[in-house]
């Protein structure tokens, strides 16, 4: 357009049109029974539109729902291990299924005779290998039912512990053993 005279004219007579007819339109008002019968026409639209939007976030939520299931999903492969009392609770027993999922494994555990403990006391289940390494596998402070988790493999560390233990800043086993007994497939 810079090379041509008559292609510029042209552009500028129709930015003159455009502003005059948006000056126009500013200018005009729509009876007010014309607005109030346009008004009422998009009210059930916004409603209609509002009811679209809830069942896209129904199903958003139904999917993430969904995904979060399938992200812990389990391989089928389970452990268990009978857990025997030790002499400092002799009435305590317990039972463990270790079941192995994308996310590492869920420990199971149904376990009676625990005391509730609280004062910052605390149990404390274990997973140990033969070297006798200790890897933490989560906390509680009574049964029956409770659900851990562990990164690391029965298969390789085969005996589940659970201990007494104390809020002192001593992250390592207090060796006040409750509970003890071999995982098996």
């Amino acid at each position: 357009m810079a090379g041509s005279a008559e292609l510029a004219e042209l552009l500028s007579e129709q930015e003159r049109a455009v502003a005059l007819t948006r000056s126009a339109a500013a200018a005009v008002e729509a009876p007010a029974l014309l607005r109030a019968r346009i008004e009422a026409r998009r009210r059930p639209q916004r409603r209609r539109r509002a009811a679209v939007i809830g069942a896209f976030a129904t199903t958003a939520a139904v999917a993430a729902t969904v995904v979060g299931a399938l992200e812990s999903r389990t391989s089928g492969e389970r452990f268990h291990a009978a857990l025997r009392p030790t002499a400092l609770l002799p009435n305590a027993r317990g039972e463990a299924t270790l079941t192995k999922t994308s996310a590492g494994w869920r420990i199971q555990l149904q376990a009676a005779g625990l005391p509730r403990l609280a004062g910052g006391r605390f149990y404390e289940a274990w997973l140990r290998n033969t070297d006798g390494a200790l890897v933490p596998v989560g906390t509680f402070n009574e049964g029956p039912k409770v659900t851990l988790w562990a990164g690391v493999s029965p298969k390789t560390f085969k005996i589940l512990i659970v201990t007494r233990e104390r809020a002192d800043g001593d992250q390592a086993s207090s060796g006040e053993k409750v509970l003890a007994g071999t995982v098996a497939p």
